[in-house]
């Protein structure tokens, strides 16, 4: 259960983590984005063509109760985060073409994340409030947009907040095992093992289907382990911070047993891809061409 002190809390993060997002962004970011369709183009079909789709496959195919369907469907069409960011720095990839996805997926989320949680729902017959959670994402654009004043107004500050938020957004990995894990270990232990496999296979799927694309694209390798993990890394907190504003009781438990396992797990996958990555970075892949892409 998520109580008001918990709900006050997850609202404070959620707001630091977007404001840190924020303060990493600069006019000049979403110009190059604008001036790389391509690049556009590939981080939208990677987060919403792919994401929900494989979400919605797992629905399809697994046993699960109509609340685990819900939280499967709302992880899936989530954006990216800063977390996607760190790991791509750490596994060598491309930190430049990580951000432009991070900030594709986030602002054209507003709009898409809506329309396909309705598409997929209607077709699984699940219902979900898509009015609270539009009101939801345009609130959170709030914090982003304040990021972007302090990073404007000063860049020592948009730093220093930048840091706060990417810190925080890996803090709150922790925060989840020492509050909402305990707090919920009957739910846990009772749940059926089909929760544990959508909400591990959906970052593993994911990375693997990103790679697969990228590679067929005859991406450069250090594009392609980026667009894999920008692919399977989804915004967790984002996602719970929905579930929590937008659901109450039991329902909302049940909803957010898939993000809060998500969250745990992608932290355990990402490590070993970005390990896996390290290994197969060899010094020709190291030389990057002119190109973002």
């Amino acid at each position: 259960m998520v109580g008001p002190f918990t709900q006050a809390l997850l609202a404070l993060m959620i707001f630091v983590i977007m404001l840190g997002m924020g303060a990493s962004l600069t006019p000049r970011d979403f110009v190059l984005a604008l001036k790389r369709p391509y690049g556009l183009a590939i981080g939208v079909i990677s987060q919403y063509g792919f994401m929900p789709f494989i979400g919605f496959l797992l629905v399809t195919f697994l046993s699960l109760p109509e609340a685990i369907a819900i939280g499967v469907l709302i992880m899936a069409c989530m954006p990216g985060g800063t977390t996607s960011n760190i790991f791509t720095y750490f596994s060598k990839g491309n930190l430049a073409l990580s951000v432009l996805m991070t900030v594709t997926s986030t602002v054209f989320g507003v709009v898409l994340i809506p329309i396909i949680l309705v598409l997929y729902a209607n077709a699984l017959d699940l219902e979900i409030p898509r009015e609270n959670i539009i009101i939801t994402l345009v609130l959170l654009l709030v914090p982003v947009a304040i990021g972007m004043t302090l990073r404007k107004m000063n860049a020592n500050i948009g730093a220093v907040t930048e840091f706060m938020g990417s810190a925080l957004a890996l803090f709150f990995i922790l925060f989840i095992m020492v509050s909402w894990v305990p707090s919920n270990w009957q739910f846990l232990m009772t749940t059926t093992p089909a929760t544990y496999v959508a909400a591990i296979a959906l970052g593993v799927v994911g990375m693997t289907v990103g790679y697969t694309f990228a590679r067929a694209l005859r991406l450069h390798p250090r594009n392609a382990r980026t667009v894999a993990l920008e692919t399977g890394i989804q915004n967790g907190p984002l996602a719970i911070a929905i579930i929590a504003f937008t659901f109450a009781g039991t329902e909302a438990q049940s909803i957010m047993a898939v993000p809060a396992l998500y969250s745990l797990f992608i932290v355990i996958v990402s490590t070993i891809v970005t390990l896996i990555f390290r290994q197969a970075n060899t010094a020709a892949e190291q030389k990057m061409p002119d190109s973002l892409l």
